[in-house]
């Protein structure tokens, strides 16, 4: 129910996200050079929001990394996982690191909305307390993050399992949410989505997404390119929500993505605006 992601909380899955478990003892600094976030600080629980790009600056996927006592996992979008995947391996020549895909031996169950927090904690459940902190649970991990933009949490359990726990937390009070108001959901809170909203052609500050990128860390790929529109100040479009009348479509904009916001008629978008 959209409603549920403004006044209570939201359940949904989010089948095939793509997963890989990168262990080694080079895997941090491997992953600091590779992404626009600040890997090597992260300690056990912590994780970071980053984008992987191209030399020439460009988003090649945007990823969630999350930070344990002998591994990172990286979290992507389902059409991103092979893409990620071979990235990284290309670059791993003397390095102490390993890729592993466990895309399919997990699922995601999330709950997003103002009593998302409440809820866990009615059913025992641990609170990871940051955005993107980490924290184990009877052979889950439950994370701070969220798909729509509300506040929320995510938790990466066994196909087998998420059936189960499902249950579990519509007695606890989530209310499953359709795919139609996950999105309509999305876009009210304006959160992107890699592949629809932010492709590689765009540069990341374009995106607005600032906590991606860490602009006092070392070298990375890409880096020259984002140094270089930092300095000069800004860019020429800048991806930004919109909301209008059906049929007044604004002009001289990209819209990316759109729906209806059944609260009020008005149709809800993404779109680049020029700067």
């Amino acid at each position: 129910m959209l409603n549920a992601f403004f006044d209570s909380v939201a359940l949904f899955e989010l089948p095939g996200r793509g997963r890989i478990k990168v262990t080694g003892e080079d895997r941090k600094r491997l992953l600091h050079a590779m992404t626009t976030n600040h890997v090597q600080q992260l300690e056990p629980g912590q994780g970071c929001y980053a984008f992987f790009l191209s030399a020439q600056g460009r988003i090649q996927s945007d990823v969630t990394i999350l930070a344990a006592a002998s591994h990172l996992l990286l979290d992507v979008e389902p059409a991103q996982r092979e893409k990620v995947f071979q990235h990284l391996d290309k670059y791993i020549i003397a390095d102490d690191v390993t890729l592993e895909d466990v895309t399919e031996q997990q699922t995601t169950l999330a709950l997003e909305g103002p009593a998302a927090q409440n809820l866990l904690e009615s059913i025992g459940a641990p609170v990871p307390a940051n955005s993107y902190d980490s924290a184990e649970w009877a052979g889950r991990l439950i994370v701070k993050t969220s798909y729509s933009g509300a506040d929320g949490y995510h938790i990466y359990l066994s196909p087998l399992d998420a059936p189960i726990l499902r249950e579990t937390l519509q007695d606890a009070g989530a209310r499953e949410a359709a795919p139609g108001e996950v999105e309509t959901a999305r876009l009210l809170h304006a959160r992107p989505l890699y592949g629809v909203d932010i492709t590689d052609a765009n540069l990341p500050q374009e995106t607005q997404l600032t906590h991606a990128l860490h602009f006092s860390k070392g070298c990375y790929l890409g880096q020259e390119i984002v140094e270089r529109v930092r300095s000069r100040g800004h860019v020429n479009k800048l991806l930004t929500r919109l909301e209008y009348d059906e049929g007044a479509e604004p002009s001289a904009t990209a819209i990316t993505s759109s729906a209806r916001d059944p609260r009020n008629n008005k149709i809800v978008a993404l779109a680049y605006v020029r700067a």
